[in-house]
């Protein structure tokens, strides 16, 4: 395979590019097929050579990402839009019930001084944490956040140096 250029070119799915997702590995075409696929990690990916675009196949809704001639711009969800409705949810899941957790320890606070009253503080910060990890871990599915990726690539580029 031929490492990909910094300068300014065209998108042409015959050549080399940065994978969009990983950042670490390279598309290129895959053989006998219509496609490209990433030699890192691993995604399928169909080109636009009229519209400058890459869509990921593998992945329902498709991202789509543009190029600009360096480099891809855009991680966009076809029909699919965030409005304040998602946004609100998600506050409101978080903040709800750590919300009336702190209110509750705050109003019925244990006794002073027995063995158990650090509980409801840590109990309403466990409680925070919870519901934040909750909201972050329906983020990165829904975006599908390749994790295992990044961890994978960043031990690569610790080992290289």
């Amino acid at each position: 395979m031929q490492s990909f250029k910094k300068s300014t070119r065209p998108f042409n799915p015959q050549d080399t590019y940065p994978c969009p997702v990983c950042r670490t590995g390279e598309i290129a075409t895959m053989p006998m097929m219509e496609a490209l696929g990433c030699n890192f990690c691993q995604h399928i990916f169909t080109a636009s050579a009229e519209r400058q675009s890459l869509k990921m196949a593998d992945r329902q809704p498709p991202v789509t990402w543009h190029w600009n001639g360096k480099q891809w711009i855009g991680a966009h969800l076809e029909g699919v839009e965030f409005g304040w409705a998602y946004i609100a949810a998600a506050i409101g899941l978080i903040f709800l019930p750590t919300t009336l957790l702190g209110l509750s320890a705050y109003y019925f606070p244990p006794i002073p001084g027995s063995r158990l009253s650090w509980l409801p503080s840590a109990w309403t910060g466990l409680t925070f944490l919870s519901h934040l990890g909750i909201v972050l871990w329906l983020v990165g599915e829904f975006y599908q956040f390749p994790v295992g990726t990044y961890l994978r690539a960043w031990g690569r580029r610790i080992r290289r140096r």
